[in-house]
């Protein structure tokens, strides 16, 4: 059995993933920073954990983590507290997690990104705080020795999921809402990377399509081991 940790544990995309996880085995651990949400996330077969990862330090990120097998980062601001706690959570918080994984010699980590968390962020981003920490974080996942994968789906929906998705990133200035990603796929990504072992090392831009999503991350392209 794995044992594997979902940061961000109340989130959409975190409570469709966690029992995909159980079922396939893993000893789910769920951490969330409101205890109000610990049924919501028991009731997906995970262990609810309670703890702030904007206000904990490394050392005891790092004991969460002790005996994981892999971590799964699924939190963010969600655009709450402005600029200033977008970069609190998304980044700073982001970061302490890889570090607290290498202390705690969890070496897997998935960070569950943006379809355009690459290249430069421009100065009319929609979501220019966000993007801005999301990429930040990303390429300091990057410079880690974890075995790291980096997911960017596209415009989350609330569809039904298909179990097939399309990897690719979007032509340049292209809008996020051409790249419509259901949830649920986002849920099978990260259940299907954590069983990958190809998928280490690769950055994974996608939306919703039609390759079978095992046979999708099993071959990522090497050019999409980079954020440039």
């Amino acid at each position: 059995m794995s044992r594997t940790v979902i940061i961000g544990g109340h989130g959409k995309v975190a409570l469709l993933t966690a029992p995909l996880l159980v079922a396939a085995g893993h000893d789910v651990v769920s951490v969330i920073r409101d205890p109000a949400q610990a049924d919501d996330v028991a009731a997906t077969g995970a262990t609810p954990l309670v703890l702030s990862v904007e206000d904990a330090g490394v050392g005891e990120l790092a004991r969460a983590l002790a005996g994981a097998d892999a971590v799964v980062w699924s939190a963010g601001a969600g655009g709450k507290g402005g600029p200033q706690r977008t970069d609190a959570v998304d980044r700073a918080a982001a970061i302490r997690s890889m570090e607290a994984a290498a202390a705690a010699g969890v070496r897997r980590y998935v960070m569950v990104s943006f379809l355009t968390a690459y290249g430069e962020v421009a100065d009319d981003h929609p979501l220019r705080a966000y993007a801005i920490a999301k990429i930040a974080a990303d390429r300091h996942l990057q410079s880690t020795g974890l075995d790291w994968t980096i997911l960017g789906p596209g415009r989350l929906t609330l569809d039904a999921p298909t179990g097939a998705i399309t990897v690719g990133r979007l032509e340049a200035g292209a809008p996020t809402s051409e790249a419509p990603t259901s949830r649920g796929n986002v849920a099978r990504v990260i259940a299907a990377v954590l069983a990958e072992p190809a998928s280490i090392g690769r950055v994974i831009p996608f939306r919703d399509g039609d390759t079978p999503i095992a046979q999708a991350v099993a071959d990522v392209p090497l050019a999409y081991a980079d954020l440039s």
